[in-house]
């Protein structure tokens, strides 16, 4: 169950309709059923799954108590409660791109969760991983499904690669279809080995009306008419990338959402060329902005002033911070 995104890229349920026919408009019954199918599927969550949280929101929203972390926590916490699991698996982000950019600050939240999850007898653990920098290459709709196709191939991002392996392990450890941390992490590299990841994907794609066809040719997803390089200026080693900076400029290119009626333009973003700790030469392009207008030096100016490049060595950096029991 998920939502649409408000801000810099859309949510789980835009990214999905990136994909040609593909629908999130199923009723109770037929979420059910294909669950116990496929063991899978994904819906947006209606109005009233959590009717009380709504009002507390709102409320937070004018009383300046957006950023509580007992507010947070419980305003997460209740969704995953009220629709039933019983087994939850937390990514709680970390750093300049996340809502906490602080460590402390995000271990305090995950407890919070986890605490809150634990007394309702629910098995919970939460993962505190980076967001310093943009998780993966892509930002945009179309591009991170063409992303995490390339992740079930066994190819893509080794950090989008090593989150999924590592909170997919914790899930499956808690959902009892492994003894160890260790086993499930095995059990996942199995199915991504063996190319069940892949046709697990095209079952769950036609399930929902989409088309299984662009998991084999992901040419069909939508792409943009224009491809634009931001290349860099100076010599050196990528020292950091200012997250936010790269989630704004994607919105404005049409990825995201300013306010609530926006449309979403599901073909346009950045697929990021250069990440902390890599070397860049005068020229080198830091990234590869996916645009269907050209007028877009604001986004460009933004992408480039995102980068800051280093004379020094740069270490890349932890993608993993604790874990929370």
């Amino acid at each position: 169950m998920s939502g649409r995104g408000l801000g810099h890229t859309g949510g789980t349920i835009d990214k999905l309709e990136a994909i040609p026919g593909f629908s999130v408009e199923i009723d109770t019954l037929q979420f059910t059923e294909l669950v116990n199918k496929n063991k899978l599927a994904v819906v947006g969550q209606t109005g009233n799954l959590t009717p009380a949280d709504k009002k507390l929101y709102s409320l937070r929203d004018v009383t300046a108590t957006v950023n509580s972390i007992p507010l947070i926590a419980s305003s997460i916490m209740s969704k995953k409660i009220a629709s039933g699991a019983d087994a939850i698996v937390l990514d709680v982000k970390t750093g300049s791109g996340a809502f906490m950019k602080e460590l402390d600050q995000s271990k305090e939240l995950a407890e919070a969760m986890v605490a809150i999850g634990k007394s309702l007898g629910r098995d919970t653990i939460a993962i505190i991983s980076d967001m310093n920098q943009p998780l993966g290459r892509t930002i945009g709709n179309a591009l991170e499904v063409k992303e995490a196709i390339e992740i079930l191939r066994g190819e893509g991002p080794d950090d989008v690669r090593e989150l999924c392996l590592t909170l997919g392990s914790r899930m499956v450890y808690l959902a009892k279809k492994a003894s160890s941390i260790d086993e499930a992490r095995m059990m996942l590299e199995e199915v991504i080995t063996s190319g069940k990841a892949l046709e697990t994907l095209k079952i769950f794609i036609g399930a929902q009306n989409g088309d299984p066809s662009i998991v084999d040719d992901p040419d069909k997803l939508p792409f943009a008419s224009y491809q634009i390089e931001v290349k860099a200026k100076e010599a050196g080693t990528v020292s950091s990338i200012v997250a936010d900076k790269m989630g704004t400029a994607a919105m404005l290119l049409g990825a995201g959402r300013a306010t609530k009626d926006s449309n979403i333009d599901l073909a346009v973003g950045i697929v990021l060329n250069k990440k902390i700790g890599d070397q860049v030469q005068v020229g080198d392009s830091l990234a590869t902005v996916h645009a269907n207008k050209l007028e877009i030096s604001q986004v460009l100016d933004m992408i480039a002033s995102a980068y800051s490049i280093s004379d020094k060595v740069v270490e890349r950096p932890t993608l993993i911070y604790d874990e929370i029991h």
